[in-house]
C-alpha cells in the first residue's frame, strides 16, 4: 500500500532535495505502533531537517516532521489499540528517526502520548512542540515563584510558535504580557493574543555595559538567546526566573553572573526532547486546560505537503508566524 511523504533526499555532491513522494509501508523504519498520521506541524528544527545540507539529518532518505497527531492502525503494545488518538513530540523524532510529514509512521510505543481530553488531533499540532514547550516554561516559572501579582512577564519572540502560545497562555491566566519582535506589523496579532505591551527587538537586542538595570520583569520566556537574553538577565526583577527554551539571536552568551548573585536570578533550561512520558502527560493536561482554543485558532496558518520545502526555509528567516497545521492528507 503507497502513500504520501515529504522525502529529503542527498545528492552526490552533497545538496539536499526535499519532495513529496510516494513510498510504501514495508519502507518504514521498526516500531511497534503504526499510526495514521492526520496532521503534523512546522518547527525550526524541521527547517533545518529540510533546508539544503540537512541540518540535524544523520542518515537519507529522509522524513522529516518532529511532532504528529494521528490515529492508531495497529500495535503490538498493549498500551495502545486500535483506534486510539495519540500525538508525538520529541525523541529526536523526525530528526534521527523518520517524522510526521507522511500520512503514515511507525514508531515506539514509549515516544507517544494519548490524546488529552478536550483536545483534537489538529488542535494538539496547532500546539505542537512549540505549544509544548510554552507550556512547559510557564509551569517552570510557576515552580519558582511566579505569580500574576508579581509583574509583567516577558516574552521574547512573541510573534513565533512558542512565543505565541506562551503569550495566549500566560494572558488567559491572568499575567502581564510584554512581547518583544522584530516585526512591527504583528503587534496587532500579539495584542489578540493577549499581549497588553509591544517591546520592539531594537530596543532591547543589545548588551550594555551595566550587568544591572532598572528591574522590569517578574519573569520572562526567552526564544531568542545571544544577546538579547544576556541584555533580559539586566533587566529581571529580585528572584525572577527566564525560561530558556531557544537559541534564534545565537547560541552564545555575552552575559555576567552579576545577575544571578546580586539579584538571585534562575535561568531554567526548558527541554522538550527528552522530556519524561509522566511531564509529559501534565504538560499536555495543562495546555487543554489553560490555552484558550480561539486564541489557538487564530495562531493557525494551514499548509499541505506539498508547502513544506517553502515554509521550511521561511521558519530559518523568521518569517512564519504562530503556528502552521500540516494537513498530511490534503
Amino acid at each position: 500500500m503507497s502513500f504520501n511523504a515529504l522525502m529529503v533526499e542527498k545528492d552526490d555532491e552533497g545538496k539536499t532535495h526535499a519532495a513529496v513522494t510516494q513510498i510504501e509501508l514495508d519502507q518504514l523504519p521498526d516500531g511497534n505502533v503504526t499510526v495514521a498520521v492526520e496532521y503534523s506541524t512546522v518547527n525550526y528544527k524541521d527547517g533545518l531537517c529540510i533546508g539544503p545540507g540537512g541540518g540535524l539529518v544523520r542518515n537519507y532518505p529522509h522524513i522529516p516532521g518532529i511532532d504528529m497527531a494521528g490515529v492508531v492502525e495497529s500495535s503490538d503494545d498493549p498500551r495502545y489499540a486500535k483506534g486510539d488518538k495519540v500525538l508525538l513530540t520529541g525523541w529526536r523524532y523526525g530528526e534521527v528517526h523518520w517524522g510526521g510529514y507522511a500520512q503514515k509512521t511507525r514508531v515506539n510505543a514509549d515516544w507517544l502520548v494519548a490524546l488529552p481530553d478536550g483536545l483534537s488531533t489538529r488542535q494538539a499540532m496547532a500546539v505542537g512542540t512549540a505549544g509544548f514547550t510554552a507550556m512547559q516554561s510557564v509551569m517552570a516559572l510557576e515552580a519558582h515563584g511566579l505569580k500574576p501579582a508579581n509583574g509583567p512577564v516577558l516574552v521574547t519572540g512573541a510573534a513565533g510558535g512558542v512565543g505565541s502560545v506562551a503569550t495566549a497562555i500566560l494572558a488567559n491566566l491572568g499575567y502581564e504580557v510584554a512581547g518583544v519582535t522584530g516585526r512591527p506589523e504583528t503587534a496587532d496579532y500579539l495584542k489578540s493574543l493577549g499581549a497588553s505591551q509591544i517591546v520592539a527587538r531594537e530596543e532591547i537586542n543589545e548588551t550594555v555595559k551595566r550587568p544591572l538595570e532598572s528591574e522590569m520583569w517578574a519573569g520572562c520566556i526567552d526564544a531568542v538567546g545571544g544577546a538579547m537574553l544576556a541584555r533580559v538577565l539586566g533587566q529581571m526583577k529580585y528572584g525572577a526566573s527566564v525560561a530558556s527554551v531557544g537559541l534564534a539571536g545565537g547560541a552564545g552568551l555575552p552575559a555576567t553572573v552579576i545577575p544571578f548573585l546580586l539579584r538571585g536570578v534562575n535561568l531554567l533550561g526548558i527541554d522538550s526532547v527528552m522530556h519524561p512520558y509522566e511531564n509529559r502527560v501534565a504538560v499536555w493536561k495543562r495546555v487543554a486546560t489553560d490555552l484558550p482554543m480561539d486564541k489557538l485558532e487564530d495562531m493557525v496558518v494551514p499548509a499541505t505537503l506539498s508547502d513544506l520545502p517553502k515554509l521550511g526555509a521561511d521558519i530559518l528567516k523568521g518569517q512564519v508566524k504562530g503556528r502552521v497545521v500540516v494537513d498530511v492528507n490534503a
